[in-house]
């Protein structure tokens, strides 16, 4: 058997390795995804809905769906010939690199009779981890407390009070304890000695001393509980049945949204986030945008913001930067990251070249890329990468926000809606009226490790000017 060729993708994808040599032997298919994890999920084998053992496919025909950390990608036949085996079933999750999915056999082969290369057999069982028992605990001495004698009352003493109280040979009990949590005082102390100079009380005999505290090995106990009736631990609930109280629904995580966890508390624990925030006057981007309107040119508000923060990084390479553990590296290009919300988490396909792209041509590809996004359709080279992102909440109705940075990137961009607000402004009479104006707020989050505040203050005040003058974007 000639030896087999590797269809080599981008590393989180899946690996396909196709072993027909010589038409003898059977194909062997073995894929992996998840570049973080090395691991992925066999989502469906495809035949119009799937594909099903002894069906022969052709060259180019999908075989199966793979769900990665970022989108679902499409695992195509490389040659013409029978699928003899299906290794890995449909739905299946955590599918290890270089695992074992499938076999293809030459047509005219006895499907049938196919067995699995011993060499590449199907993927192990991850083992449980053996749970170590806990060593036996040496026995411990405990002395069992000595009862409280009923009916007599136990205070709180302050040290200045204990120290009053035995000088005097007192006892609490004879007073009354005035301090918060009741807490006998030095002050009822005082008192008591008081009283006892004016003869009113009398010392207090020393009780005999109690025997020793006879000792009782007992084994050790696990700390206790809270007193509340809530389980330290709550059950987790029974489908199809209705939860109680304690309970809770275990909701699966998605694999971009574990990797979306892991980057963002790697983000906000490690980077020293600065914030500068601005209002923008939105009033010469809405009649620019209404004046392409009428030349049935659609483009939205986000893209006047996309292209004036990527000219203003073109005027101020300073913030076009990345930092890689070592310092800051100024990136040669502006390619501007946009946040796109999906059903499987956070996801940012990158806007190439935005500062050499017309406004036009930014709208189409927002559009092109956010449905791709949705339909988990985006290519590694479409999402990866990116020097500046842009987060925009503003058609949810959020006045502002802040971002977390996405690293290696040093800064991104939140941008709230645009409110009416009055202000008052002078005529060219210089008569003094009120005007409507439409602000909207953006946040800047800056690493300050390679963007400091006063070059973040001087951004957003170029970022200001370009984006409340239309005519510089062009």
């Amino acid at each position: 058997m000639a030896a087999p060729w590797r269809l080599g993708w981008e590393p989180w994808l899946l690996r396909c390795v196709l072993g027909f040599g010589g038409r003898r032997g059977p194909a062997v298919l073995k894929g992996a995804a998840g570049w973080s994890a090395g691991r992925g999920a066999s989502r469906r084998w495809l035949h119009s809905t799937r594909r099903l053992q002894g069906e022969a496919v052709s060259a180019g025909d999908a075989l199966c769906e793979i769900e990665t950390d970022k989108a679902v990608v499409t695992l195509d036949a490389s040659d013409d010939g029978i699928l003899a085996r299906i290794v890995v079933e449909g739905g299946s999750k955590n599918v290890r690199l270089g695992s074992l999915i499938g076999l293809l056999v030459e047509e005219g082969q006895d499907w049938k009779r196919v067995e699995i290369p011993k060499d590449v057999g199907p993927p192990s069982p991850p083992s449980k981890p053996s749970v170590p028992h806990p060593s036996p605990e040496p026995q411990t001495s405990i002395p069992v407390k000595p009862e409280v004698t009923p009916g007599k009352l136990q205070f709180r003493l302050s040290p200045a009070a204990r120290n009053i109280l035995e000088k005097h040979t007192l006892d609490a009990s004879q007073g009354t304890a005035t301090g918060p949590r009741g807490i006998f005082t030095k002050e009822d102390a005082l008192k008591l000695v008081h009283l006892k100079q004016l003869g009113k009380i009398t010392e207090s005999r020393p009780a005999p001393a109690p025997p020793a505290a006879p000792t009782v090995p007992l084994p050790a106990q696990a700390p206790a509980g809270p007193s509340y009736p809530r389980p330290m631990i709550p059950p987790m609930s029974i489908p199809g049945q209705p939860n109680v109280a304690g309970t809770f629904t275990e909701i699966p995580a998605s694999n971009i949204r574990r990797v979306i966890a892991k980057r963002l508390t790697e983000s906000k624990s490690t980077i020293p986030h600065a914030y500068t925030t601005v209002d923008c006057d939105l009033g010469a981007v809405l009649k620019a945008r209404q004046n392409l309107i009428r030349d049935n040119i659609k483009v939205s508000v986000n893209d006047f913001i996309i292209k004036a923060a990527a000219v203003t990084l073109k005027q101020m390479p300073g913030v076009n930067v990345s930092w890689d553990g070592e310092g800051p590296k100024q990136l040669p290009f502006v390619d501007i990251s946009v946040a796109v919300a999906t059903d499987r988490g956070l996801i940012t396909p990158v806007i190439k070249d935005a500062a050499a792209k017309g406004i036009q041509e930014i709208a189409d590809s927002v559009k092109a890329l956010s449905k791709k996004a949705r339909d988990g359709k985006l290519l590694p080279e479409e999402y990866q990468g990116g020097s500046f992102s842009i987060s925009n909440l503003g058609m949810f109705g959020i006045d502002e926000f802040t971002s977390v940075i996405n690293p290696p990137q040093a800064c991104i961009l939140s941008v709230g809606r645009f409110r009416p607000v009055l202000k008052l402004a002078q005529d060219e009479e210089g008569n003094a009226s009120l005007q409507q104006h439409q602000l909207i707020k953006v946040t800047m989050s800056s690493d300050s490790r390679a963007v400091d505040d006063e070059l973040a203050t001087r951004f957003l005040e170029s970022f200001k000017a370009n984006l409340e003058n239309p005519a510089r974007l062009i």
